[in-house]
Order: structure tokens, then C-alpha cells, then sequence
């Protein structure tokens, strides 16, 4: 289980603006925390660091179980530091329903970035939120900004609402596909096709031509849907993140979408739209806090839950009820 508590020492600015790995993960630590106290220095934290980030390409990638997310991220990551780029990975993790615990096992399956010292990987707990996207991962992505990584990858679980929750923190969305699933448009969902800026068939190197194929069946059906950008249509590649096939390609495709959306002021616009939707979020967070940690909805909570039980209240009246507790 992560301990998310208990920073091992004093968070420094000037360290993390400098590079240091160690003060990087101390303030990832620090705003991963729910303690009030560290939440104040986290918030002081970010406000100092804030000119300093932005400058960085951020990719979400997501994907279904399976597709090879962390072997081709591993393999991505690898070809970008090659190049000269410092990438950080924010990699999402299932959280246990009970504990807050996470698998963690981001680093085991990303040997190559793991050993990388231009390279940073973070996994981050769900813990229980929305669409699996870690609570605090838009803060690290910018403490990671900060410290001079300039490619942000953002790895999510692939399930439930994650997509459209990494989407709203990232400027390009990359969905991994595998080839010769059977009906390839079969397990896809309409709203992911309208999110992604790229679909990337993995596994090319070991089914070609079912990649092929399936890659063709994808353009297809984007064709059918409406570009979420006048300026960009997602294109269909087929890679593999074992050999690094494609990644080259992919790659360029990624920064012609970062130059295009520059030149007409689109980004600009996306990143601050996503910065309210941040500010909202947090405020429904605070909320629900609030209403977990009411003293006065705690001690009246277990009595509306026995009269709905027992059909003696109706739920809209027990809202209505909850509500009014709260000052709502």
C-alpha cells in the first residue's frame, strides 16, 4: 500500500527546478496527500512552481487490458530519451476498494525507462476516483513540467469513464487497439473514437496483416464521425511497442498535432478549458469530502439509511434532507 502521508522531508522549489528526482517524488507525495496541513504547503508548492510549467507535450494513452500499454509507453519513452527529451511517466494504477492500495507494477513492466535516468516513472492509486484517473495527477503533471520533463505521458487503467477523464488533462489522446479481436469495431465505443487524436494497432510485429485490417476497419469508421478539430484528423497507424515499429511515425504525428493546434490558437484555448474543468473538479472533490466528514450528517446519515431501507423515507426526500444538513 502507498503511503501517501507522510513526505520524508521538506519539499524544495528550487530542488525540483534544478532536476532532483528525490525532491520531485517527495512533492508528488506531498500533493498526493489528504492531510489539511500538506495540502496548504502543497497548494503554496504549485502556486511558486506554476510559471515554470506548460512547455511540455502531454500524451494520454489509454487502451484495454491487454493491448500492451506499458510495453509500448517502455518503448516510446525509450526512442524519445534517445532523441534527447526527458519523459515523465504518470502511470494510473487500480486502487483496492478496501485499502486505497495499488498494483504498482509500472516499473517492473517499463525495465528500460525504470533504468533511464532521463526518464521518470510515477505510479499513482486511483483511489476510487472517477473514471481511474488518479486524484492528483494533473498536479504531478506539473511538478514533472517543473522539473524539466518536457513529454508527459499519462497512462490510464483503459476502463470505465478514464478516457474521458485523461483526455481533459492531456493535448493529444492516443488509443491503443489490438489487431484481429475478432469484430474490430465490436468492443469500441463511439465516444472513444471521438476523443482519440490517433489510434495505434499494437502488435504489428506478430499479426501484420490483421493489423492492416484493422487499422482500415478504424479509418473507416472515423471517417463517419465529425474531427473534434478543424485542423486535425486522426490518422490510424499500426506499431509495435515490443520492436518499437511505427513509434517514429507515431511520433511525428503527435508533434505535427502540437504545431497545428500552436498555429491557430487551439491548444491554448484546450489548456484553458481544462483548467476550469480542473477548478470544477476540485470543487466537487471539497464537496464530497464535506460530505463524508459532516459531523452532523454523520450522526443523522445512519437513521436516513435505515428509513430508506425500510421504504419509510423516499430517496429524493432523504437528498432533499442531506442537502439542507450541508447548507446546500
Amino acid at each position: 500500500m502507498t503511503d501517501v502521508s507522510r513526505p520524508k522531508a521538506p519539499v524544495d522549489a528550487e530542488a525540483i527546478l534544478k532536476g532532483d528526482r528525490a525532491a520531485l517524488a517527495r512533492a508528488i507525495t506531498l500533493i498526493e496527500s489528504r492531510r489539511p496541513d500538506h495540502r496548504a504547503r502543497a497548494r503554496a508548492l504549485l502556486q511558486e512552481l506554476m510559471p515554470h510549467t506548460g512547455r511540455a507535450v502531454r500524451v494520454g494513452i489509454t487502451g484495454v487490458p491487454g493491448v500492451g500499454k506499458s510495453t509500448a509507453i517502455d518503448m516510446l519513452g525509450s526512442v524519445l530519451t534517445a532523441k534527447g527529451h526527458k519523459v515523465a511517466v504518470l502511470a494510473v494504477d487500480p486502487s483496492s476498494t478496501r485499502t486505497g492500495g495499488a498494483i504498482l507494477g509500472d516499473k517492473t513492466r517499463m525495465a528500460k525507462l525504470a533504468a533511464d535516468p532521463h526518464a521518470f516513472i510515477r505510479p499513482s492509486p486511483t483511489s476510487g476516483t472517477l473514471g481511474g484517473v488518479a486524484a492528483k495527477t494533473r498536479e504531478a503533471m506539473l511538478l514533472c513540467e517543473a522539473a524539466g520533463f518536457d513529454v508527459i505521458l499519462v497512462e490510464t487503467v483503459g476502463v470505465g469513464q478514464s478516457e474521458t477523464a485523461v483526455a481533459d488533462l492531456t493535448d493529444f489522446f492516443l488509443v491503443l487497439m489490438l489487431p484481429g479481436a475478432g469484430d474490430e469495431l465490436q468492443g469500441i465505443k463511439k465516444g472513444i473514437l471521438e476523443l482519440a487524436d490517433m489510434i495505434a494497432v499494437n502488435k504489428a510485429d506478430d499479426a501484420e496483416m490483421k493489423a492492416k485490417a484493422a487499422a482500415a476497419e478504424y479509418r473507416a469508421a472515423l471517417h463517419i464521425l465529425t474531427p473534434a478539430s478543424a485542423t486535425w484528423t486522426p490518422p490510424v497507424v499500426t506499431i509495435s511497442g515490443l520492436t518499437g515499429q511505427g513509434l517514429e511515425d507515431l511520433w511525428a504525428k503527435i508533434l505535427d498535432h502540437r504545431r497545428r493546434l500552436d498555429a491557430t490558437g487551439e491548444l491554448t484555448v484546450k489548456r484553458k478549458e481544462q483548467d476550469m474543468k480542473w477548478m470544477w473538479a476540485l470543487v466537487e472533490e471539497r464537496m464530497h469530502e464535506k460530505l463524508a466528514n459532516d459531523p452532523v450528517l454523520r450522526k443523522r446519515l445512519p437513521a436516513i439509511k435505515q428509513m430508506i431501507t425500510q421504504g419509510a423515507m423516499a430517496p429524493n426526500a432523504a437528498a432533499d434532507e442531506i442537502a439542507t444538513l450541508l447548507g446546500l
